[in-house]
């Protein structure tokens, strides 16, 4: 006989208390009945030292149970009925049920735990300044046809469309990037101090090297390292070097490209 040390109020009901002393038996669930533990509930309940009538029905209700299937099992049993009910197969249900939800609950109570150990961090913001770009005398009107002035240099191509759609071409990798580009301009803007846009680009300009060089004076206007300046409406576009954000452009450019450029920093 084990010792009496359990608080009824120390369990989840009845079920709970029966599978704590089967647990501590060591039996199968099926094999109670035969067992000592009916006796060892019986025990409990009946020298609880905090029964409390309204809070311990269940568990006297379960003693009652247990009394009926054990005096069944010592007495003779008559024929079984189609309708009668089988306490003991019903507990044994009921039990096993209990069980499998208790050990349910077990494991994902060892999620909660592990969560109890895990803080997250909420992402901080950090709001930029808005950048301020200096357009001075120029319209968008007038960097469309500047650049379609030099998309004029570029060498043109055979008019034949028969020939162009259907004659061979070789595929090259792109000889300009958007990252190169900028630090080009940047070195001979610093250097002259400011150029004509259509300096920037070579004689004969191919349509890709139009393209790159074009988006990388973009860039270079967004993050203020030039300014550009166009006196007349139909005159020529000046790109002047930016002095406000001068000794930053190692690293806006390499937050922007993910590259380290020792060019940019003589």
């Amino acid at each position: 006989m084990i010792t009496l040390a359990f608080k009824l109020k120390d369990f989840d009901g009845p079920l709970d208390l029966l599978l704590t002393l089967i647990g501590k038996a060591q039996i199968d669930i099926r094999d109670i009945f035969v067992s000592e533990i009916t006796d060892q509930y019986l025990e409990i309940v009946r020298n609880a030292p905090d029964l409390d009538m309204d809070e311990a029905s269940d568990f006297l209700l379960m003693a009652a149970t247990l009394l009926e299937i054990k005096s069944r099992a010592m007495l003779p049993r008559p024929p079984k009925t189609e309708d009668e009910t089988d306490p003991e197969t019903e507990l044994i249900r009921r039990l096993e049920e209990y069980k499998r939800f208790r050990e349910t609950a077990e494991s994902m109570k060892s999620f909660e735990d592990a969560a109890k150990r895990v803080f997250t961090k909420l992402p901080e913001e950090y709001p930029l300044p808005p950048q301020e770009v200096e357009l001075t005398g120029l319209t968008l009107q007038g960097l469309q046809e500047a650049f379609l002035r030099i998309w004029q240099r570029r060498p043109q191509l055979d008019d034949d469309p028969e020939s162009n759609h259907y004659a061979p071409r070789n595929i090259h990798r792109d000889s300009h990037t958007v990252q190169e580009c900028m630090l080009n301009l940047i070195y001979r803007i610093r250097k002259k101090k400011r150029m004509r846009f259509e300096d920037a680009f070579s004689e004969a300009p191919t349509r890709e090297e139009v393209v790159t060089y074009f988006l990388a004076v973009l860039e270079l206007l967004k993050l203020g390292q030039m300014h550009v300046k166009q006196d007349a409406v139909y005159g020529g576009i000046e790109l002047i070097a930016g002095k406000a954000r001068q000794k930053k452009t190692p690293k806006d450019l390499t937050d922007m490209t993910g590259e380290v450029t020792t060019t940019l920093e003589q």
